[in-house]
Parts: C-alpha cells; sequence; structure tokens
C-alpha cells in the first residue's frame, strides 16, 4: 500500500470477506480487522485486489470483566470528573464496563470550569470592546462606553454552567455511569476509600488535573496576587496590573484586562515572551503587544513581591533591579499537577524526584491496575490531549489493548488577538533532531484576506526538509491562526511536501490561502503572482 486510496481498497476487500472492524493504514502496511475464518481467506480477499498479502497474526485482546463476576465493585473507577476521565468513562461504557467518576469539587474539571471555556470567552468580549475603539475603517464611529465586570462574569459564569451540564452531566446520565462526590484516596493496590465508602475496582484512572503553580518568590504570598482562575472571578477591573510569566496564559490574561482598559505590564524571566514559538512569532507579539500598550519585559527574574496599598514586583534585568507597582500582581508561571491526598505509596504508585506519576508508553502507573490521564500526567496541557489519553488508558485498561499516544502532529494555539498557532518541529527543533531543513516566512502585508481587512500584523513560517520538500512544521501569527492551523496539522500528520501545499486549491480571501503563499516561496516570488494566481 502507498497511499489512503490502498487503504480503502484493501479494507473494502477484507470486508468482502466478512472482516469486521477492518481498517487499513498504508504507513505501516498493516491492517487490523476482527474475522471469524481462515487465514487464507484472508488472504486471497487481499490478493483478489490487487495487492500481496502479508502475515496474518492473531492478537488475542483480554476479555472484559464486567464487575459482579469478579468481586469489584467497578471494572474502572477515575478520581477526577474532568475531559479525561468522561473521555475514559464515555469509552469504558461503550466496551461494556462498569463505571464510575469520583469529584471532590466540581465536575467538569480545568477546560469547562476555570480554562479553556471561560477565558475564550471573556477573551471575545475582552476583544470586541477593545475593537470598538480601535478599529482600521474610516467612515465608521465607534465608542467604548465603559466595562461592566460584573455583568461580563455573570455572562462568563452562565456559558460555563451551560456547558457543564451538556457536556459533562448530562453525558453522565446518559450513558449511565455514577459519579461519587468526595475525596478519594487508596487503600490498597485495588481499593479506594471515598470518604467512609470502600471501593474496589479493576481499574483505576488518576485525572485529578493541575493547578494554577507560584514559584516561591520573597513575598508574594504575604502579598496576595491573582491566578488565571481567581483573575476570572473580579467583579471589579483593576487599574493596573504585572503579570508574572509570558506564555500562553499571561498572555491571554494579560490582554483580557488590557482590552478592557486596565494598564499592563508582562514579565518574563526567558529572554522572549511565547518562548516555544519561533523567534519571529515572539518578535511579532512582542511588537503588537507594545503597540496596544501593554509593557513587555523580557529576560527579567522576579527576585520579590511587596505589598500595601499598590504592589510591587521587583526583578532584576540585564543587572540592574526594576521595580513594576501595579493594583494587583497576576502570576502565570504555568501549572503543576494534581496528587495531594491520594495517599499513591498505599496504592503501589511510585512518583520520581520531581514528584510525577512514573508512566508507561501505555499510561499504566507502576500498579498495573492504576492508569493516568489528562494534565496529571505531564503531557501537554490541553483538553484534546486529556480526552486522547482518557480514550487510550479506558481501552488499555478494559481490553488490553495495547495503545500509545501519538503526539507527532499535535498542534497548540495562544487564543491573543491576532492568536499564535502551531504544529510540528521549530526550525531549531528540527535541526536538533538531524533534519537538514529550510524555512520560508511570509508576512501577513503580503496576502491579500489581511489586506482586505487592514490588519496586516503577523506571519506564516514553514520549516520544510530540504531534500524532499516534507513539511516538518508550520507557524502562524495572525486573525484567526487558530482555525487555519488544522491545514497544518493534516500536512504533517500526513507527510505532505511544500509542492504538495503550493499546488493545492486554496479559497481566495482566506486567511488559510497564506499556507499555501508561504509554500509558494519556496519556488517563487509571491509578490509577482497577480493576487488570485494559482
Amino acid at each position: 500500500m502507498t497511499c489512503d486510496h490502498c487503504e480503502r481498497t484493501v479494507g473494502r476487500a477484507l470486508q468482502s470477506a466478512g472482516a469486521k472492524q477492518a481498517e487499513a493504514d498504508f504507513r505501516s502496511s498493516e491492517a487490523t480487522f476482527e474475522f471469524e475464518g481462515e487465514a487464507s481467506e484472508i488472504a486471497a480477499a487481499v490478493r483478489d485486489a490487487g495487492y500481496s498479502p502479508g502475515k496474518v497474526e492473531t492478537l488475542q485482546a483480554e476479555p472484559v470483566i464486567l464487575s459482579g463476576r469478579s468481586g469489584v465493585d467497578y471494572d474502572l473507577v477515575a478520581i477526577g470528573a474532568g475531559s479525561a476521565a468522561f473521555a475514559a468513562a464515555i469509552r469504558a461504557t461503550n466496551l461494556g464496563a462498569h463505571v464510575a467518576i469520583v469529584e471532590r469539587n466540581t465536575v467538569g474539571g480545568t477546560c469547562v470550569n476555570v480554562g479553556c471555556i471561560p477565558s475564550k470567552n471573556l477573551l471575545a468580549a475582552s476583544e470586541t470592546y477593545h475593537h470598538a475603539g480601535h478599529h482600521p475603517f474610516a467612515g465608521i464611529s465607534s465608542s467604548q462606553d465603559g466595562v461592566d465586570m460584573g455583568a461580563l462574569i455573570d455572562m462568563k459564569a452562565g456559558i460555563v454552567s451551560k456547558l457543564r451540564k451538556e457536556k459533562y452531566l448530562d453525558l453522565a446520565e446518559h450513558y449511565g455511569f455514577e459519579i461519587i462526590t468526595g475525596s478519594a484516596r487508596f487503600t490498597s493496590p485495588e481499593t479506594i476509600d471515598v470518604d467512609v465508602r470502600k471501593i474496589r475496582a479493576g481499574h483505576f484512572l488518576i485525572s485529578t488535573g493541575s493547578a494554577p503553580w507560584a514559584p516561591p518568590i520573597e513575598g508574594l504570598a504575604e502579598s496576595g496576587y491573582l491566578t488565571s482562575t481567581t483573575a476570572m472571578e473580579l467583579k471589579e477591573l483593576p487599574e493596573s496590573m504585572v503579570v508574572i510569566g509570558g506564555n500562553y496564559i499571561g498572555l491571554e490574561m494579560g490582554q483580557v484586562f488590557a482590552n478592557l482598559g486596565t494598564k499592563v505590564t508582562i514579565v518574563e524571566a526567558l529572554d522572549r515572551i511565547a518562548p516555544l514559538e519561533e523567534p519571529e512569532i515572539s518578535e511579532w507579539m512582542t511588537r503588537i503587544l507594545t503597540d496596544q500598550g501593554i509593557g513587555v519585559v523580557t529576560g527579567a527574574k522576579v527576585t520579590r513581591v511587596e505589598g500595601g496599598e499598590r504592589k510591587a514586583v521587583i526583578a532584576e534585568a540585564s543587572g540592574q533591579e526594576r521595580r513594576f507597582e501595579a493594583a494587583e500582581v497576576l502570576v502565570a508561571t504555568g501549572r503543576r499537577p494534581v496528587l495531594d491526598g491520594l495517599d499513591l505509596d498505599k496504592g503501589g504508585i511510585e512518583t520520581d524526584e520531581r514528584g510525577s506519576l512514573v508512566l508507561d508508553d501505555e499510561l499504566h502507573t507502576t500498579n498495573a491496575k492504576v492508569l493516568a490521564a489528562g494534565d496529571v500526567t505531564g503531557a501537554p496541557q490541553f483538553v484534546y490531549v486529556a480526552a486522547a489519553q482518557g480514550t487510550v488508558a479506558a481501552d488499555n485498561a478494559i481490553s488490553n489493548a495495547g495503545r500509545e499516544m501519538d503526539y507527532a502532529a499535535l498542534p497548540r494555539v495562544t487564543f491573543t488577538t491576532p492568536n499564535i498557532a502551531a504544529v510540528g518541529f521549530t526550525d531549531e527543533q528540527a535541526r536538533a533532531q538531524g533534519y537538514d531543513c529550510e524555512c520560508r516566512t511570509l508576512e501577513l502585508e503580503h496576502i491579500p484576506r489581511p489586506i482586505v481587512n487592514m490588519d496586516t500584523r503577523g506571519a506564516f513560517k514553514i520549516v520544510a526538509e530540504r531534500a524532499t520538500g516534507k513539511v516538518l512544521g508550520v507557524h502562524a501569527i495572525g486573525a484567526n491562526a487558530g482555525d487555519v492551523i488544522l491545514a497544518g496539522v493534516y500536512a504533517v500528520k500526513f507527510g505532505l511536501t511544500i509542492h504538495d501545499l503550493a499546488d493545492t486549491w486554496a479559497p481566495y480571501l482566506t486567511m488559510a490561502e497564506g499556507i499555501k503563499l508561504t509554500a509558494q516561496t519556496f519556488t517563487t516570488d509571491v509578490d509577482k503572482l497577480s493576487c488570485c494566481a494559482a
């Protein structure tokens, strides 16, 4: 097999022979299927389709043991009720397992309660307010009549409540798995206590998520500070704010408040904000935030925080001490796994020297009956990673599927205005992996849609292998970059080349056309093309 057409042809051939759940993969030259019959029948079907059959191997999956037959209360119990737990519970229930989820706080986890949903709602609202006073169009008058933070926060709470019910609580009822309220702790490798209730399960899933982490800075705790969670509950808009941390959480939260009128300064210890992105992306974001009036200070290590009527953040930068005063200090220095109170040692579950769970490639802990999924694993902290891990963990727990996670084409988005989005390797990462690569960067001023929108802030960048043109990474900063990056995901995942992208249709006057145009710059000066030339 050499292409996806081959996959479909082989899949149909297997189905014609009576195979069920047939899936072919041309990259591995393998197919999986369920079949009751002789291997020779499968081989004949593949041969008749014009392909050479390989060896047919039988994989024995561990049968599902339904509770009641093995002395357990549940086949799977998830500890923590976020996206990882719900994905696992849905998959396990569909496999015939009896499932429960234990939650000590609020059902829904980080994303719906204090992460993706509320922050993006506030970002959208704040962008609307900011744009009213800062749009580029002639002949249109608009004004900013002030911000009612109480109403804004109440609106956000309504969205959160609605989605928590529709995407979590209602689903538990639909699929029939139980939600148990209380704090879980292991009492043996096969049992947990939830408050006064003892539960025995065939497998457990640790899906307790993460929480904001604050570094041990002198005076920080005593002075008081905001996190991304508490900042989104403020009913009054602060006059000024210092944000400690210039990665995606700090950038998003800083821009929320700046958009609404707060004077914001972002202080980052590394030499640039958005430090995981390409340098060109970081430079653009610095320029954009600075033009908006947001202070950006890099290479500044915060040494202490002072309280009082106005708080002060003191940092060392370029060998000098600098002082930043503000009404509020927001700490956005990352999130750490939540493992407190679980009594992991009683469950036979080990952690490493950093206190992180020790996991194998199939998400098992050192206790084979206990798996983990979501932010608690230390994997990239995205809700779609948590959900994928939950599904994989359920397959491995209930069906002994032996599945592993693949993060090779994992996209990431920072939902600032404009967005930052990326997938695959940066230039530096590709070279570190041994690739001889070349890159092209195309500023948005060369792309028709941003020109029409009168907003050419940003750029596209493609990292490609020099010899083959294979796309190794796609990076963007610009309006709707988070939506556009899906095309880059396909390019990286399916091994497309810059020539594939350059020769593929792209609708005119879309941001997505930027990927095609950037691919064309490897061989063409796109400034010398007419505006819609293919």
